[in-house]
């Protein structure tokens, strides 16, 4: 991807070297600590607010975790313009930037803690993408994606969901979480991700059309798609696959959606929730 020189947004929190801790021993410790520094003259308060919350510790960056972070900021900058420019023309509406959070091991979001196990993630309660650096590596040796057009891929991913909850879709699939089975719910959660794949493809469709794309791109996204679908990721788990229990599609359907975003760039042709297919 051509991605050098290009702007950067604005819109990227870097809280790469912050944790957060809870209080210590279940309270019990920290109430007991927070006596004795009363006795010792100190403020208790100020103890315990600093059991708490977050702790700031010194991060140093690598030269490759800095282009790395150069390049998702430039990624989510060509996202706000391709979004600002689809939602004013398609919908007669202002899109709303989401934040990107870069992180290192750990992090709190609207939506709890979480850590870099779970991969990058979209929190509809704060409308910002979480993104810990290291993927980019879980990327290329774990899921055999390699690429900086597959890191761009799962980033303008991320910023599908934000897509979607700005279109009040989010808030759509997850009203309904306890009217319908668990199975039915997997479905629609299936369909919520192919969108964001389709998306995902739509803001690679515009892209293309600036020329930021280098040999191999689509083909190092569609790859990416295709190796963290449910049914490979469980066969490589597990050894067998559980249909049921899929939430975001097959590699198959993934790479498709993906490339029906890439060639078609609306985002009225991408309503997963009435496609034919996946309502069989």
């Amino acid at each position: 991807m051509k991605w050098q020189g290009r702007r950067s947004s604005a819109n990227v929190e870097d809280r790469r070297g912050t944790t957060s801790k809870t209080l210590v021993g279940g309270g019990i410790g920290t109430i007991i600590l927070a006596i004795v520094v009363l006795l010792m003259g100190g403020n208790p308060l100020e103890y315990l607010g600093n059991q708490s919350g977050q702790v700031e510790t010194p991060y140093v960056e690598t030269a490759e975790e800095q282009e790395l972070a150069e390049f998702a900021s430039v990624v989510l900058a060509e996202t706000e313009d391709v979004w600002n420019e689809l939602f004013s023309d398609e919908l007669g509406k202002q899109y709303q930037y989401p934040s990107l959070v870069l992180y290192s091991g750990a992090v709190q979001s609207a939506c709890g803690a979480a850590d870099s196990s779970v991969g990058p993630f979209y929190c509809p309660g704060d409308q910002k993408v979480y993104l810990d650096l290291s993927f980019y590596t879980e990327l290329k040796e774990r899921f055999q994606a390699p690429g900086d057009f597959a890191m761009a891929y799962v980033i303008a991913h991320e910023v599908g969901h934000h897509v979607q909850k700005q279109l009040g879709i989010i808030d759509q699939v997850y009203s309904k979480r306890n009217r319908i089975s668990e199975t039915e719910f997997n479905k629609l959660l299936v369909k919520m991700e192919l969108q964001a794949d389709y998306f995902a493809g739509v803001w690679a469709h515009y892209a293309a059309r600036s020329n930021l794309l280098d040999e191999g791109d689509i083909e190092e996204a569609l790859h990416a798609a295709s190796m963290i679908g449910d049914d490979r990721i469980q066969k490589d788990t597990w050894g067998y696959v559980v249909p049921d229990s899929f939430t975001h599609g097959t590699s198959e359907q993934r790479s498709s959606w993906f490339m029906k975003g890439y060639r078609y760039g609306t985002i009225a042709a991408g309503d997963t929730f009435s496609a034919p297919e996946l309502n069989d």
